[in-house]
């Protein structure tokens, strides 16, 4: 979601960036790549853990969540070749889900802007054990998809994402955001969502076969 589908990568850093200077704390630029598509709970300990912020890890999840839903009430911007894309899969049937690490009530508010019509279903990082970069979220997305993981391809904008991904047996599309991702096998790198279409995806799920 977050890099991948919407142009909100920045706004988290910024996010974190603002409430760790109210707490007295400025966030070096080096953390940033750290913390980059990580579930909140693994980036909020990080931060913590790396500023020494008189903070629990519960207070500042929710600060941080308020926060970031406020900052996108004000809208977002979809990724380049975002809404094209998910039109094609939507004209010619293909089912899509959202899998994220953001928290329910994020997402809920990211898909005023994203059209939850797109959607089969939304898998949210609060909603499972184990979030990225565990395969958790996309073997339960697959399995509701009534799909085999190597059948459904997944499409990611950070190392963490893409390793949960490749951990689910997924064929995956990796289209940086802040961090670079190198080429591998069974992951194909692009330099954004233009890049991609239903021929290309369907091109990945068959070549696996």
């Amino acid at each position: 979601m977050d890099g991948t589908l919407v142009d909100t990568e920045g706004f988290w850093w910024e996010t974190e960036v603002e409430v760790f200077a109210e707490l007295g704390y400025e966030l070096a630029e080096e953390h940033r790549e750290v913390v980059v598509g990580g579930p909140m709970s693994r980036s909020a300990t990080y931060l913590i853990q790396a500023t020494g912020a008189d903070i629990s890890l519960t207070d500042l999840t929710v600060l941080l969540n308020t926060r970031f839903i406020e900052r996108i009430e004000r809208g977002v911007s979809l990724m380049p070749g975002a809404r094209r894309l998910l039109t094609e899969l939507a004209a010619h049937g293909v089912p899509a889900a959202l899998v994220s690490a953001s928290h329910r009530r994020v997402m809920d508010r990211m898909l005023v802007w994203l059209g939850p019509e797109f959607f089969a279903f939304t898998v949210a990082g609060d909603e499972v054990e184990r979030t990225k970069p565990h395969p958790d979220p996309y073997l339960l997305a697959a399995a509701r998809l009534g799909a085999d993981p190597v059948r459904c391809v997944v499409v990611e904008d950070t190392a963490t994402g893409v390793a949960a991904a490749e951990a689910a047996g997924c064929p995956v599309v990796a289209v940086p955001s802040v961090a670079r991702i190198e080429p591998a096998p069974g992951r194909t790198v692009v330099g954004s969502l233009e890049e991609v279409d239903l021929s290309f995806l369907h091109s990945l799920a068959a070549a696996v076969h």
